[in-house]
């Protein structure tokens, strides 16, 4: 089915409002692979998507442009596709709406149903986030060989003694699973529990570089590999992908319980 997805080939654009352009994949598949049971996910989440190309014509032909954050939940059964998301907006550009509130009930009541669960839009886009007290572990001084696939055995633990810290990453690069090109992002981990070996985190999170995934599933994957090697009481995972069609995503996978992450984008984004 993944080859059935308008990636990576010519496709025309979008002449007329078209909701059948959203590719809707099920989650289950990865899931399973990674050893999470849908039935009993071990995390809460979302996908938070920021659009920069939002455009459509009002009643009287003159065209609107506007910005949105969509968020997509966790628990809902399908992701959806980035390229048939940016089709299916771009099909926007040349249809009218009475209002502004018609366009986003219109994305709601669409993406709500490709993903099968309720889906959140709001205009605009949260501002750059605030650089704050996380550990930079990139400007660690270590040799590096292993570029893929993701190796969870370089995690381990660093003293039994249990603390609170947040640690960052610029260098989490993925490929898309379809086309082969590169996906780009930054990774924020924030946990309370024994302490993580930071030199073996940031090995394992370069162990990306040459894996082919969705980058909702890589950070699923970080978080139960985090979980499952290194024991931490609260978990929290969220990832900024650099921007692509007008689009960029950001997962979050946390322990439940765990306080929203302030919404937020990089200077990449």
């Amino acid at each position: 089915m993944i080859h059935d997805i308008p990636l990576g080939r010519e496709v025309a654009y979008p002449s007329h409002y078209d909701p059948g352009l959203l590719f809707p994949i099920p989650r289950a598949q990865a899931r399973d692979e990674i050893g999470i049971d849908a039935r009993a996910l071990p995390f809460i989440g979302h996908d938070r998507w920021h659009a920069y190309e939002l455009s459509w014509l009002d009643t009287r032909g003159k065209p609107a442009v506007a910005t949105a954050t969509l968020e997509i939940p966790a628990t809902a059964p399908f992701l959806i596709e980035s390229k048939s998301l940016k089709l299916y907006l771009n099909s926007l550009n040349a249809s009218r709406f009475a209002s502004a509130d018609d366009v986003r009930d219109t994305l709601i009541a669409d993406l709500s149903r490709a993903a099968g669960a309720p889906v959140r839009v709001a205009f605009g886009l949260p501002p750059f986030a605030v650089s704050d007290d996380a550990v930079l572990i990139d400007t660690l001084d270590i040799a590096i060989d292993d570029y893929g696939p993701p190796n969870a055995a370089h995690l381990a633990l660093d003293g039994d003694a249990v603390i609170e810290e947040t640690m960052r990453s610029e260098l989490l690069k993925s490929n898309c699973p379809v086309t082969g090109q590169p996906d780009w992002a930054s990774v924020r981990i924030d946990y309370r529990g024994p302490k993580i070996d930071r030199a073996g985190l940031l090995r394992y999170l370069v162990s990306f570089r040459d894996h082919a995934e969705f980058h909702e599933q890589c950070v699923e994957r970080i978080f139960v590999d985090l979980q499952s090697r290194c024991r931490p009481q609260t978990l929290s995972v969220e990832a900024r992908y650099t921007r692509r069609g007008g689009l960029d995503i950001n997962p979050w996978r946390a322990t439940p319980d765990t306080p929203l992450p302030t919404p937020g984008r990089d200077e990449r984004q």
